[in-house]
């Protein structure tokens, strides 16, 4: 016998930062879409030029290759340039989505300011990298919840929204100043919407990633260096991968999370909890 999630047919969901072909975002997107939901999809519309090497080799087309997965699985897909920073993208981001499907029932908020110049001493870092990486990372999700959240209790039936943290959030490692405040400030503002909300039904959890063999890590060299951090601080011996974080985000928004809400769910492999060596 199985036991499948369920809670998905004839729904709608959001997944911000959804255009990368080794990421976060797609996977959820997919992972949704194999459960039943029709999806909106969207993305910074950076030119390609500024794709990883990966992509740029295969033709990748951000969210318009996500929405043609999609489209195979059987699902719909609207993919929408936004930056979510900007609440007038936000607005008309809202307005298309209802448009089109009438209906939002899920809102998964994983858009995020991209590694660089802000991974430095709190005293050394700019001012417009704080404000960018808090931009992105806290106020755009805020921003999103704020126009789609009174849709979703207009309509009356409930619905999940699921924000994208870290394991930088509890962990706070040097050099992660401003990163580490945007996603600590969104598990706090989880927990606030949790209260909020859930007199309309409306669940708010929170999922926080450790190690995920994304582009966004690139940065790591793979290889020695790379294996030698999985074997330190990982003790089910891999790098995570975007469907692991996608599986966590598809059972929070399923009935079976129904009496799941204000929570913060680390998906890490155990990260820091290896054995010594």
């Amino acid at each position: 016998m199985s036991y499948p999630l369920t809670g998905f047919d004839g729904t709608v969901a959001l997944v911000t930062g959804a255009g990368r072909m080794r990421s976060i975002g797609r996977p959820i997107a997919l992972a949704l879409a194999r459960a039943g939901c029709d999806l909106v999809l969207t993305g910074s519309g950076k030119p390609a030029a500024q794709f990883p090497a990966d992509e740029r080799a295969a033709g990748w087309r951000d969210i318009e290759s996500v929405a043609d997965e999609v489209r195979a699985l059987g699902r719909r897909a609207l993919p929408l340039v936004c930056d979510v920073r900007d609440p007038a993208q936000v607005d008309r981001l809202a307005d298309r989505l209802l448009a089109e499907f009438g209906r939002i029932d899920f809102v998964i908020n994983n858009a995020g300011s991209a590694r660089g110049s802000d991974r430095v001493p709190l005293l050394r870092l700019a001012p417009e990298d704080w404000q960018r990486v808090l931009a992105t990372n806290l106020d755009g999700s805020l921003h999103v919840i704020r126009r789609l959240a009174p849709v979703m209790i207009d309509a009356g039936r409930g619905g999940a929204i699921v924000n994208v943290s870290s394991i930088a959030a509890a962990r706070r490692m040097p050099n992660t100043g401003a990163y580490a405040t945007s996603k600590a400030a969104l598990e706090a503002l989880t927990t606030v919407l949790a209260g909020e909300l859930g007199p309309n039904g409306i669940r708010v959890n929170a999922v926080a990633p450790g190690m995920i063999d994304t582009s966004r890590m690139d940065d790591v060299p793979r290889g020695e260096v790379w294996d030698r951090i999985v074997r330190t601080n990982i003790p089910l011996g891999r790098a995570g991968t975007g469907d692991d974080i996608a599986h966590m985000v598809v059972f929070l928004c399923s009935a079976q999370a129904a009496w799941v809400t204000g929570q913060t769910f680390t998906v890490d492999g155990g990260h820091g909890h290896a054995p010594a060596r």
